[in-house]
């Protein structure tokens, strides 16, 4: 039994690092903070890249421990079938966890890393953040002081393609596709679910809030999911 998982935003909430979309999320208490994962305002607005710095030193997701769902989907993986974890996060808890890298699908790229827009430069987030944190608001790439930014996907960017093939085939060819802390509304990761359906996989939500394929779903787990996924993974394994 081959099991993907697609994860999102609601399976870091615990471990300290808020979601951008939902209630409480970052982007709906200041819609700004949006412009700083936009790819032109980033790259021409001074102001908007400084913003940018400043919700990276505060997030700090390089710091971050996995939470215990984290760790239940690491610990599932290292004794059965798991094809791909899909995620839509870009803090590197899956890894963090013990989950295989090369098996960890980060749609959305990952911020535990800055990239030069001008060379080749790259390096540890940890180390440009504590450049802003000695005084630094606009840190510059230290081989060319060309703009620098996190190795994530911004807006008006393309998605990574061989990410993304490699995530269609995951979900193609599963037997089971568990979606994890997902409103399954952001395209085109939202979409692996119902191909997973339509390709007979048993589709499982866990999930805090209801979601845009809860009817579709062959099962759908409400509640906290960071007490629910151990159970479901644990019957699942059983069963396998």
């Amino acid at each position: 039994m081959s099991v993907v998982f697609l994860t999102g935003a609601g399976i870091s909430t615990a471990a300290g690092i808020p979601d951008f979309r939902g209630p409480e999320g970052v982007w709906t208490r200041d819609p700004e903070a949006e412009l700083t994962s936009t790819l032109s305002w980033y790259l021409r607005d001074e102001n908007v890249r400084r913003k940018a710095w400043l919700m990276r030193a505060e997030a700090a997701v390089w710091d971050k421990d996995p939470t215990p769902a984290h760790h239940a989907i690491a610990d599932f993986a290292a004794h059965n079938d798991v094809g791909a974890v899909i995620t839509q996060n870009v803090d590197g808890l899956h890894q963090a966890a013990g989950s295989d890298s090369a098996r960890v699908l980060e749609v959305h790229g990952s911020a535990r890393s800055w990239r030069c827009e001008d060379c080749a430069a790259t390096g540890p987030m940890g180390e440009a953040v504590a450049r802003v944190h000695a005084g630094e608001q606009d840190p510059r790439c230290p081989a060319c002081g060309g703009i620098i930014r996190a190795t994530t996907i911004l807006f008006e960017e393309a998605l990574d393609s061989t990410v993304i093939d490699a995530a269609h085939a995951a979900a193609s060819s599963c037997d089971v596709m568990v979606a994890v802390g997902t409103g399954l509304g952001v395209y085109p990761v939202a979409g692996l679910f119902p191909l997973a359906a339509r390709h007979g996989a048993r589709t499982i939500i866990v999930n805090a809030e209801s979601t845009l394929f809860d009817e579709m779903a062959d099962e759908v787990i409400g509640g906290d999911l960071q007490e629910s996924l151990p159970v479901l993974l644990d019957s699942l394994a059983r069963s396998s």
